[in-house]
């Protein structure tokens, strides 16, 4: 079986959804949910390096997210801020490297100040790399590598006819992380939210209904088990895929 068959996925992409209902249907603020996810996160991460996971993508704030109430907002910058107190170190510790996607210059001073000196600290580690969307748009990334390319083609750097998905590929804030074979969206929507949009192509997707602190191992295995039955053809036919394994 080739690598891009493999039933398991070195990469899995994921938007934790369902907080705020988690909490309200606990009577609790939406605020609890949101620390409910981070204990979510932890055991995620611990899920996939024992499943040999290569890299873990979690959506955690989008560019839209600024238009929720401001109080809300506000609580989930401190809660960021305070996560990654507490678990960059320990990140650190387990060999885990940590990337921050997004634009974070709409970020405090000392919430970059915070990032820069995360990813810093991990940087050479070789384990599992968690990406944590934050302040991040997939039009937002296509559109930030477009205007990259654009400033090289401007300065003679570049051609347009030598852009390629190549190109782009290299300017994304993914860029060097190979795109996700499996995303998993919890809380029972089924769509992507403008979530890593170039780089899900070819990605298996699967949703499911359980609240993301609620989401376990079980629920991680379910979606592993959904992926390794699927047949990734990229646009060959079976009959070519069977030939290249027979060879």
């Amino acid at each position: 079986m080739t690598e891009e068959n493999s039933p398991v996925p070195k990469h899995i992409a994921i938007i934790m959804d369902g907080n705020g209902r988690w909490a309200k249907q606990r009577h609790q603020p939406r605020f609890m949910g949101h620390r409910a996810g981070v204990k979510a996160v932890e055991r995620i991460i611990k899920q996939c390096i024992e499943r040999n996971v290569s890299v873990l993508s979690l959506f955690a704030f989008s560019s839209e997210n600024w238009k929720r109430p401001t109080k809300e907002v506000s609580l989930l910058m401190e809660l960021f801020s305070i996560a990654l107190k507490q678990q960059v170190k320990r990140m650190h510790s387990n060999n885990i490297r940590l990337k921050i996607l997004g634009d974070i210059s709409k970020f405090s001073t000392s919430l970059q100040t915070q990032i820069r000196e995360s990813e810093l600290l991990t940087e050479n580690n070789t384990g599992l790399q968690v990406n944590v969307a934050a302040n991040y748009g997939g039009r937002w990334d296509v559109t930030q590598a477009v205007q990259a390319l654009a400033t090289k083609v401007c300065s003679g750097e570049l051609k347009p006819e030598d852009i390629t998905e190549d190109s782009i590929n290299n300017e994304l804030t993914t860029s060097g992380i190979f795109e996700p074979d499996l995303f998993i969206r919890t809380g029972g929507e089924q769509r992507v939210s403008n979530f890593l949009l170039w780089q899900l192509a070819y990605t298996e997707l699967f949703f499911t209904d359980t609240l993301w602190p609620d989401f376990d191992s079980e629920d991680l295995d379910d979606a592993i088990a959904s992926f390794s039955k699927r047949e990734r053809r990229y646009g060959k036919t079976s009959e070519q895929l069977q030939g290249q394994e027979d060879a």
